[in-house]
């Protein structure tokens, strides 16, 4: 997905803007100038187009402070990163020196950019954004982050600088290529992992934690299959991002999960399961990608057997909510078990691709009703008509029925384990839709 930035000075309202677009109260907004010093970012989806907004630090020209250089820094690093600009001004206060500054950075790239003139409450206010001509640009966009005036216009015009998604991007995908990215906290070992897998250091190594800045793909061939490893940036909390260029770095991560088939969560073994593995591993669970839970440095651990038994139930306790993920334990350091990797990769995307015939799903449903009927609605019972497999990647089984709305968690819960052990999807996510009949088959 395309970045877009929103760049301007301080306090012109580009948290407000970003909110406004993003359909949440997502970053912090404040009167007081300089109130965002971390990144923001969230995935907007709009006529079937989606990108990734990020917000940015206020934009000063001469920073007389190390936060205030930082904060020029961030912005020059944004829109290197960025696919497209949105600059915001405020009416308000009028044409500002910096806000030339700015359009003078911007002239020199060669992205599209947006130049918006915020904090215009109406259409009899649009006089306001006559001084901003001065700028130099063709078109302005007068908005108000604050009201919603004028943001259906601009989002219009943007979602034109996006190209479409192919139309059947699953199939136009290459299925004999497994993606699969290397995701986890900074200096867990995720490079070192990639280099001893491909037998040479194709990415950087360092103890310093974010050596890695940009997702590296790494085609290779292993007996016959075709793979794409994706070395990532590492994931911190967001209180920890502090610099732009490690900030975008994370969105490509996140950009990298979107894009594999297959997820390796790396953990370390000596700190064992963090906050953070586990909000990593969150991503992967929101998209539905196939998981590795990856123990690395194993060779660190003492020689106990019950320690290590005792270690690996609390790290698949942590992980609970992802059942299916294998677990494994090895060195990237020194090739202690690193073998196993890549055959369970391919294990986990063979699930994660598997197309099930509709009788035989029609059958399982059958006898998992057998098991447990479906509950009461009321004074009526909730009755399953037939099922079927609408797609792959992962496995996604549509149930129609006739209170799709009143099905309760448990029992989805329910048939989704039925559904794994009988399909022997216990290596891969998969997902179930519940949908009413239409009138015409009611009717038939």
């Amino acid at each position: 997905m395309p970045i877009v930035a929103i760049v301007g000075r301080p306090n012109v309202g580009k948290s407000t803007l970003f909110n406004r677009i993003a359909g949440a109260r997502n970053a912090i907004v404040d009167d007081f100038p300089g109130v965002t010093r971390d990144r923001n970012y969230a995935q907007v989806n709009r006529e079937g187009k989606s990108f990734t907004l990020v917000d940015t630090a206020g934009f000063i020209a001469a920073g007389e402070t190390p936060l205030e250089e930082q904060a020029k820094e961030q912005i020059l690093l944004a829109l290197d990163e960025a696919d497209i600009i949105l600059f915001v001004a405020d009416a308000k206060t009028g044409l500002h020196p910096e806000d030339s500054e700015l359009t003078d950075l911007l002239r020199r790239t060669s992205k599209p950019v947006f130049f918006v003139v915020n904090k215009i409450d109406g259409s009899e206010q649009r006089r306001h954004t006559a001084e901003f001509y001065e700028l130099g640009v063709e078109r302005l966009y007068p908005v108000s982050a604050a009201h919603g005036y004028g943001i259906d216009s601009l989002l219009d015009h943007l979602t034109r600088e996006i190209p479409a998604p192919p139309e059947d991007a699953c199939e136009a995908e290459d299925p004999g290529e497994i993606r699969v990215a290397v995701v986890g906290r900074p200096n867990v070992g995720k490079s070192t992992l990639v280099n001893q897998i491909l037998g040479a250091p194709r990415v950087m190594v360092s103890p310093i934690p974010g050596t890695t800045r940009d997702a590296v793909d790494s085609p290779f061939e292993l007996r016959g299959q075709r793979y794409v490893l994706i070395d990532t940036a590492g994931i911190r909390r967001k209180g920890k991002t502090r610099l732009k260029l490690e900030k975008l770095s994370i969105i490509k991560a996140l950009q990298s999960i979107e894009k594999s088939h297959v997820a390796i969560v790396m953990v370390d073994a000596g700190e064992g399961v963090t906050d953070q593995d586990l909000h990593v591993a969150g991503y992967i669970q929101e998209r539905f990608r196939g998981c590795i839970i990856g123990i690395n440095k194993w060779d660190t651990m003492e020689s106990d057997p019950k320690r290590t038994r005792q270690f690996l139930r609390d790290v698949r306790d942590r992980f609970r909510f992802l059942p299916f993920a294998p677990l494994l334990t090895f060195s990237a350091e020194t090739g202690l078990r690193v073998s196993k990797i890549v055959p369970t990769v391919r294990e986990v995307f063979q699930q994660y691709n598997q197309r099930i015939t509709t009788g035989i799903v029609n059958r399982a449903l059958e006898q998992t009703l057998q098991k447990h009927e479906p509950p009461q609605v009321g004074r009526r019972r909730l009755k399953f008509y037939y099922a079927t497999q609408a797609s792959v990647r992962p496995p996604t089984f549509v149930l129609f029925c006739n209170y799709p709305e009143a099905i309760h968690f448990s029992y989805e819960r329910f048939l989704l384990n039925q559904f794994r052990e009988a399909f022997g999807l216990d290596k891969s996510p998969i997902r179930i839709l519940f949908r009413g009949r239409r009138r015409e088959e009611k009717n038939e």
